[in-house]
């Protein structure tokens, strides 16, 4: 089947209930399915599945979309893998010609992904390789000393890059593949001098990094003895890599931390690897980077509570501060555990054992009260100004209350003085960031509203819109950008092409509390009405606009035509009410 007809197909056979039950608790409320959400810390079941519309929504986090968009957000996919996925749970086989006017370009990027992923796979097996061979021994050594047992090396599969600058590319070579793509991919390096390639890891560990699909799309790699170079080296950003939306050990660690609730959260491989040693095996990393907004979508599909583990110094507890204050403001919950002065998850579990751990993570504190501990080093009118920052930034609304009271009190602070000072910085640094399409009064007006609302609602009516002339007033950006796509997609391919924004809007005004599609021809009357209402109103600014404007030149007859037109204006303005 093409795409348009897969979907169709796959929601037909697929109940959005049932796949939803899989993961979360589903209780029936009414017409709906109702539990506690699993893409943030709950305090009340604010999650609803519309079996009807095929929809689900939470009122808490805002959360919304159709099976696919549940499906990929709890595994970490992207849409074309849970598309994938779930059209071979329903026995539905997709058109790989991918028709349309992006069809060449996209058969072309698939070839490359492919092309690209097929190359990896090939460099992992080599490097796997080598860790066997006699080129390997200073690795195994390593690995020895650092404690990691056989079955840690191959479920990781770990290897060993060759010191020559060219065993790799050799070996690409000789399968075929082309150098200016394995450049492109990041395996390969290219010299500036000669134009030369050459192999970018050399005399490393290395690390594959999978995505969700099990698939090797990256490499770290790490010297293992005292040479002045970079500890640590990474595959740079390619066409089927970004480093700041994987996690290391995911792939591994999904269905720990499926079985357990949570997932430990820490800076590199060697402790991720070291976790899962001990038998944390829900343990990931966040590949060498600050942690991204895209790495807690991507782990929020999994679990809402984490434990980020840090080192005890002032740029360990600097991280920490800034990654609690991203989960928390997203709704995620959190516990930090701080490492004691000297020592990293690696020492502190071989020498003090898990014990000493297990300690730690009971005496951790959550993620807000971590951060009221920093806030006391610092001087009261910096934590006050933090607060109201961190204030401002929360996405649930449910927790802005606890969140405000915890804060005051730890501040020394009256929570009414903290809350005004929040409503006055949102005030100030009102802009277009964060605002979402069904809240954004302060960029589109109500008309705008209006319209877009009938058209989500009713998309196959969007010709009645356009014969009152609906199309026509749109004034905002955001407008305009939603009726085209509306346009452009048809009703039921439309969904598909929107932004989490414009989603959010769509799920508001389909599923929700939104009531039900049943009145589209009294919803388009109490339209149009507003509209003639509007030109006319329009009208008559124009008419007085041009009357002032004539009074200039004195034309007499003008001014009786134009006080004729205002006086029907009027009339019909007031026979319509």
């Amino acid at each position: 089947m093409d795409r348009k007809q897969a979907i169709r197909t796959i929601k037909e056979r697929l109940n959005i209930a049932d796949i939803v039950r899989r993961y979360v608790e589903l209780k029936r409320n009414g017409p709906r399915w109702t539990a506690p959400c699993p893409f943030h810390q709950e305090t009340k079941p604010s999650f609803s599945v519309n079996e009807e519309e095929g929809m689900f929504y939470c009122f808490g986090c805002q959360a919304s979309g159709d099976v696919f968009d549940f499906y990929a957000r709890i595994n970490g996919l992207e849409f074309r893998e849970a598309l994938e996925q779930l059209a071979a749970e329903a026995g539905v086989t997709l058109d790989s010609r991918n028709g349309g006017r992006d069809a060449g370009q996209a058969r072309r990027e698939r070839g490359v992904r492919q092309q690209m992923l097929r190359m990896y796979e090939l460099a992992a097996s080599h490097f796997a390789q080598n860790l066997t061979e006699d080129c390997g021994g200073e690795c195994r050594d390593y690995i020895e000393r650092r404690g990691l047992s056989p079955a840690i090396v191959e479920r990781f599969g770990l290897g060993w890059a060759r010191r020559e600058w060219s065993a790799l590319s050799a070996v690409l070579h000789r399968a075929g593949f082309d150098q200016r793509m394995a450049v492109e991919a990041g395996l390969l390096g290219r010299s500036d001098r000669s134009g030369r390639a050459y192999d970018r890891f050399r005399g490393r560990m290395i690390f594959p990094i999978r995505n969700l699909s099990n698939q090797i799309i990256a490499f770290g790699g790490r010297i293992i003895a005292d040479e002045d170079e970079a500890k640590y080296i990474n595959s740079a950003d390619s066409p089927i890599y970004k480093k700041g939306d994987q996690l290391y050990g995911l792939a591994q660690a999904r269905r720990g931390i499926s079985a357990r609730g949570c997932a430990l959260l820490t800076e590199g491989y060697m402790d991720v690897l070291t976790l899962h040693q001990y038998g944390y095996d829900h343990a990931v990393g966040v590949l060498g980077t600050a942690l991204t907004p895209e790495q807690i979508k991507r782990l929020s599909g999994f679990t809402s509570s984490l434990i980020l583990l840090f080192d005890g110094d002032r740029a360990g507890r600097k991280a920490a501060l800034r990654s609690s204050e991203m989960l928390l403001t997203r709704g995620l919950g959190c516990r930090v555990v701080l490492m004691p002065e000297g020592e990293d998850i690696d020492s502190l579990l071989r020498t003090a054992g898990p014990e000493a751990f297990e300690e730690l993570q009971r005496r951790a504190p959550d993620g807000l009260e971590f951060c009221v501990h920093v806030l006391r080093e610092l001087a009261p009118r910096e934590g006050v100004e933090w607060a109201r920052n961190f204030l401002t930034k929360v996405e649930v609304p449910e927790l802005f209350s606890p969140y405000a009271s915890r804060l005051s009190q730890h501040l020394g602070l009256s929570e009414a003085v903290l809350r005004q000072g929040v409503a006055e910085l949102k005030e100030r640094s009102k802009t277009n960031a964060g605002q979402t399409l069904l809240s954004a009064r302060a960029r589109t007006n109500m008309r705008d509203r209006e319209i877009l609302m009938y058209a989500v609602r009713y998309p196959h009516r969007l010709e009645d819109l356009r014969q009152c002339g609906a199309d026509m007033v749109l004034t905002s950006a955001i407008a305009r950008a939603l009726w085209e796509k509306l346009e452009e997609y048809g009703p039921e391919e439309a969904v598909y092409h929107l932004d989490e924004r414009e989603k959010a809007f769509w799920t508001k005004c389909r599923a929700g509390e939104a009531p039900p599609r049943d009145s589209g021809d009294r919803e388009l009357d109490a339209l149009v009405k507003s509209l003639d209402k509007f030109y006319s109103v329009s009208q008559t600014s124009s008419l007085l606009a041009a009357l002032r404007e004539n009074a200039r030149s004195g034309d007499f007859n003008a001014e009786r035509d134009y006080l004729r037109a205002l006086q029907e204006n009027w009339e019909r303005r007031n026979g319509q009410s």
